[in-house]
């Protein structure tokens, strides 16, 4: 954690206040205690974070503990993490959040780790040895953080039933493709009543129209990533491919707007809207959006939007924006948290790991939220000055 978080003791009573929302998940104290002491060593500078480490951590003698909690203890990650999403929303909770989707490679070796395989790493950016989990996050202005997650099974596994049986997944457990994981966690969101305006992925998510059109069914507004070659309904044509809506758009169409900073400053680029799906109900929108790269302008990016009538451009830039938040959850659940430190194989195991995980990063991300809301308290005028400010029109 570096230097950040001096105040050891912040954190020992954030992980101990969100822990005891979730203790009476477990039945007997060695859980409970291995728990929190799995929490705690994923936040501990630890230059490695497995079992051994995470035990010397907790004082323990040796691994056994840890291995239990994750691999043969009955517990149910689910529950755990309904009481982590809660603990989210008490605390982050806003009614103009954004939902994000997006999955993230571990790479690991040999065959026996529950999904793995060679499949494309978005992590790695090439197709490795790995497993791929799909999450769902949660962004809000004070803060943003993971909330759910699957872990995804190729086609080469559920299709070997005796394979999956031994890493632990259970016979009813089927294919299911990145897509359908995203519209169940969106869906288990909305059910659950989490506070959200928006959703956004990127485009091998954006890509389904099945999802965009449930996402409108459901009156759930949206700025997805598509592909230059999907197609949209137009006054024109039913299947109007979205790259040729742009062709020949005059110059002052286009906007230069930042939809957010990223590692090396603002991501600034060129903006442009065409508004499609005519004759529909009044108080909505749909727009296809165009990104275009300021140094390369033959490099263009599209998005489809659902949204309320009068959206501006900005509103939707800073939604598709937005999406960036997720990798950030992802570099700092990895590099602080202990996301991709585990060495489970099981499937119960990955979505235990994960889960404590999730915890973990969760109570981090509230703890800076008041950090940061403690400053700006520090800095902001008291109210009885602001109110005897000089009137403007005096």
């Amino acid at each position: 954690m570096g230097g950040e978080f001096a105040d050891v003791w912040s954190w020992a009573g954030e992980s101990k206040s969100l822990h005891e929302r979730f203790v009476h998940r477990f039945s007997r104290s060695e859980p409970r205690e291995s728990a929190l002491a799995y929490m705690q060593g994923l936040i501990a500078p630890l230059e490695r974070k497995n079992g051994w480490t995470l035990a010397e951590e907790a004082g323990h003698t040796g691994p056994d503990r840890l291995h239990r909690l994750l691999n043969r203890i009955d517990w149910d990650a689910d529950d755990v993490l309904d009481d982590v999403r809660e603990y989210v929303v008490e605390y982050l909770g806003d009614p103009k959040a954004v939902l994000i989707v997006d999955d993230t490679g571990f790479l690991k070796k040999g065959t026996g780790s529950a999904g793995v395989q060679r499949q494309y790493s978005g992590t790695a950016g090439r197709t490795e040895n790995c497993q791929v989990g799909v999450f769902l996050a949660y962004a809000t202005d004070r803060g943003r953080t993971l909330i759910d997650r699957r872990l995804y099974l190729p086609a080469s596994w559920t299709d070997d039933r005796e394979r999956c049986r031994r890493a632990g997944i259970d016979d009813s457990t089927g294919f299911a493709t990145k897509v359908a994981m995203a519209k169940a966690m969106v869906r288990r969101a909305i059910e659950e009543k989490i506070p959200f305006r928006w959703v956004t992925a990127d485009a091998a998510y954006g890509f389904s129209k099945s999802w965009r059109s449930e996402l409108e069914q459901a009156d759930v507004f949206h700025v997805m990533a598509t592909m230059r070659h999907d197609t949209v309904v137009t006054r024109w044509a039913i299947d109007h491919p979205v790259h040729d809506l742009f062709e020949g758009l005059a110059r002052q169409k286009w906007t230069r707007r930042s939809c957010g900073n990223g590692a090396h400053g603002p991501r600034v680029f060129d903006w442009a809207r065409v508004e499609v799906r005519p004759w529909h109900r009044p108080d909505r929108q749909h727009w296809v959006i165009a990104r275009r790269s300021v140094s390369r302008p033959e490099e263009i990016s599209h998005y489809i939007a659902y949204c309320p009538a009068g959206t501006t451009l900005d509103q939707l830039i800073r939604i598709a924006g937005a999406r960036w938040a997720v990798e950030e959850c992802f570099q700092s659940a990895k590099g602080e948290c202990g996301l991709d430190d585990y060495q489970v194989r099981r499937y119960p195991g990955w979505h235990r790991h994960i889960t404590l995980a999730i915890a973990t990063h969760a109570a981090l991300t509230v703890l800076r939220a008041r950090k940061l809301d403690a400053g700006k308290a520090e800095t902001d005028p008291p109210a009885s000055s602001r109110s005897a400010s000089p009137r403007s029109d005096a």
